[in-house]
């Protein structure tokens, strides 16, 4: 059934209402006039005109009543059987709002089911693996890497120790100043005296040639990022290479260098000389670096640190490297190196205009001259 057919209009009612005032009216209108009419023409029978019209006007309004009671029953009925149609669309879309709601809620459900098997199972398989590298070998042997590290830490630490230690005693008896002068004037036959100072390029230091060039193409060849402390971890360049290998075998350990333009490559050529002379001569090589401020000898520190992989512990005083602002307290840090048995390495930086006199009477010193067709301002 159609609702629209059903719904009562709201307008109905005054309109049936207005219908039945307004027939009454007419009906009172026309017999006014009847009367009116038929009065000048005869009286005689215009009292029993009268009872008849009104008798008639009478069943006419009983009639209208009786429409409008019937009217009225109508509307109500319609009335009714719209707010019934109307209560049962509004349960069918109650319910029908339900179902889609409990559909929804089934679904979520069924997904967060999923969901959560999957979390359970990415959480076993994490578990599994897990446990697989506790057992394989891929993971015994990162753990045993990581303990044998630390273990070698420690050896490393107590050799220095121990070697600290045996430094300060005095191992070796007193010789008597006479008899020693007698033996270092004349050694006995067929036994050369070796000089303190190196000396790279003669023909007898050939098998120290033949290791320092090694050295020098390992570094360009097959550089080693992740290696020992002391030994080169940057990108070396043939470039670099052959300014090394100058100062060592040309100039003897003892020369300038001329600067390369950049405060970073002169200590990436310096870290190479200092690896290498730590690869032929171990803890004595001592290097003491001249800067004329804390800035530039701030660079020198972390530029070695970051060639050399070591660490702030390895400078200072009693250490590998030891930065200096004068010249002075360089040369008597030296001066004592030698009388120690140690070999100092001076570099000084390019910044230096002049050199002291008093650096150059010690075994191995590098210093970086400035390019005089790129001058630098500082």
């Amino acid at each position: 059934m159609n609702s629209d057919a059903l719904t009562p209009d709201p307008t109905a009612e005054p309109q049936r209402n207005s219908l039945t005032q307004n027939a009454v009216n007419d009906a009172a209108l026309n017999s006014g006039s009847e009367a009116a009419s038929r009065s000048p023409i005869s009286g005689s029978f215009s009292s029993s005109g009268s009872r008849d019209e009104a008798n008639q006007l009478e069943q006419q309004v009983t009639e209208l009543r009786q429409q409008e009671k019937a009217l009225r029953q109508e509307v109500s009925s319609l009335q009714t059987s719209y707010n019934s149609m109307l209560q049962k669309q509004i349960a069918e879309a109650q319910a029908a709002i339900g179902r889609v709601v409990r559909e929804g809620l089934t679904e979520l459900e069924q997904r967060k089911q999923t969901l959560q098997i999957s979390v359970e199972q990415l959480e076993r398989r994490q578990e599994r693996i897990r446990n697989e590298m506790r057992t394989t070998f891929a993971g015994s042997s990162q753990d045993l890497a990581i303990r044998v590290q630390g273990f070698k830490d420690y050896l490393v630490g107590s050799l220095q120790d121990l070697a600290a230690a045996a430094e300060q005693l005095q191992l070796v008896p007193a010789v008597d100043e006479t008899k020693r002068k007698v033996v270092m004037a004349k050694p006995p036959e067929g036994e050369e005296v070796e000089s303190p100072t190196p000396r790279f390029a003669e023909q007898r230091f050939q098998d120290q040639t033949k290791r320092i060039r090694n050295r020098l193409d390992q570094y360009r060849s097959s550089p080693d990022y992740y290696g020992p402390p002391w030994q080169l971890r940057r990108t070396f360049e043939p470039i670099h290479a052959e300014r090394v290998a100058s100062w060592f075998l040309t100039q003897g350990g003892r020369g300038a260098l001329r600067t390369m333009g950049s405060r970073l490559q002169n200590i990436l050529i310096a870290s190479a000389i200092i690896s290498v002379l730590r690869d032929l001569y171990g803890d004595r090589l001592r290097t003491l670096v001249l800067g004329n401020t804390p800035e530039r000898l701030g660079e020198w520190r972390r530029g070695l640190q970051d060639c050399l992989g070591i660490s702030r512990g390895d400078f200072g005083s009693e250490e590998g490297i030891v930065l200096f602002e004068d010249p002075e307290p360089l040369a008597q840090r030296a001066d004592r190196l030698l009388k120690q048995k140690q070999l100092p390495l001076i570099i000084v930086d390019e910044s230096e205009t002049v050199i002291d006199i008093s650096l150059l009477q010690f075994p191995l010193w590098l210093a970086y001259a400035p390019d005089p067709l790129n001058p630098v301002l500082y």
